[in-house]
């Protein structure tokens, strides 16, 4: 009998499962036993429907003052290779996604020379310019910076980002909650106490969000569950995360020397693990920037429902020596789907089908 015969009885009986149970299947080595459990719950969802959206990515400025430990894409004022870009820059690359775009994704560093409206006139202009398009936009921690460049409280901020086109929040920043870890890779960011108060304030103000977790640096089993633990506190409370993304660390060029070297066999259990224990959350999303193409092919059948986009261009990720492309094609993410057995299904940010007019 598998020693983890107890957690398959809660999983069958549609039980939660505890802290524990998530510490036990992160040390558990029976990757074939959780993949399957966590495909039954994702069967029971989604049967064999697999997301995906047509986005951009676009890194408006490198220039960060945190400078985290594990981050390869910041840069300092003045150093090579940091740049900012202006807000035609920013329209520009807007533009060039293309008419079939549904999504962008705007994220980038706290520069500490640019003012707040430079940040709420980018929203506006790219809101007036596409209105159709749905912004992502600015992660708690760019949140927190902006609220103290404008001088208002979070919650006023996300309302002030809110009425000129701010759609939703990425579930970036979030790293590990715990104090330790975070004291390591990124001593200077805000706490994830505070990660998760803005994203309960962007819940009530009816802005949806994600959800991360950046696994494979320092992080330990019993601090990946608890992670996993309050993000499902959260959702109880407020039902406003749209998905759940485990982002795997890419160490290169960064000052973080991992003591645990992630591998296909980690980032796979860590997608089976949060479709098992975040019960709440609708969609688990494998993030193929980061996991290459044939494991995002694989975690079809270990709990992932959606693969992301076509992003068309990624940096802070290939900074950190990622070698996957920088873009896929509507039709290249749809033969990855089906190759992987399952079916592809376009959707908007929000989880609403998008339909094509064919001709």
């Amino acid at each position: 009998m598998s020693h983890l015969h107890d957690i398959r009885q809660k999983v069958e009986a549609g039980e939660r499962l505890s802290v524990q149970d998530a510490v036990r299947l992160y040390e558990s080595t029976d990757l074939l036993e959780i993949g399957a459990l966590a495909n039954l719950v994702r069967e029971r969802l989604h049967g064999d429907r697999t997301y995906y959206v047509v986005n951009r990515h676009i890194n408006h400025t490198n220039v960060c003052v945190n400078r985290c430990r594990f981050c390869a894409f910041s840069r300092s004022p003045g150093e090579p290779g940091a740049y900012a870009l202006h807000l035609e820059q920013v329209l520009e690359r807007a533009r060039q996604a293309g008419d079939g775009i549904t999504e962008l994704h705007l994220v980038g560093g706290l520069h500490p020379d640019l003012p707040y409206s430079y940040y709420r006139d980018m929203i506006q202009a790219v809101h007036e310019e596409l209105p159709a398009v749905h912004l992502q936009a600015f992660t708690a921690v760019e949140i927190e910076y902006l609220a103290r460049l404008s001088g208002m409280t979070t919650r006023e901020t996300l309302a002030d980002l809110k009425e000129p086109g701010l759609g939703s929040l990425p579930g970036g920043g979030a790293e590990v909650f715990a104090p330790r870890v975070r004291g390591i890779i990124c001593p200077d960011k805000l706490p994830g106490t505070d990660w998760l108060r803005i994203h309960r304030e962007a819940h009530e103000l009816g802005l949806r969000s994600n959800a991360t977790m950046l696994y494979g640096h320092v992080e330990t089993n019993q601090e990946r569950a608890d992670h996993l633990r309050q993000l499902r506190e959260l959702q109880d409370e407020t039902g406003g995360f749209m998905s759940y993304i485990p982002l795997a660390f890419h160490p290169e060029n960064t000052r973080v020397v991992p003591v645990r070297q992630r591998s296909g066999f980690d980032d796979l259990r860590n997608l089976a693990v949060g479709r098992l224990f975040l019960d709440n959350f609708a969609h688990v999303k494998s993030f193929w920037i980061m996991l290459g193409l044939k494991v995002a092919q694989v975690s079809l059948w270990f709990g992932s429902d959606d693969l992301d986009g076509t992003v068309v261009e990624e940096r802070i990720t290939h900074e950190a020596g990622a070698q996957t492309p920088q873009s896929l094609t509507r039709e290249e993410l749809e033969r990855l789907i089906r190759e992987a057995g399952r079916v592809p299904l376009e959707r908007n940010t929000l989880y609403q089908a998008v339909e094509r007019v064919t001709t």
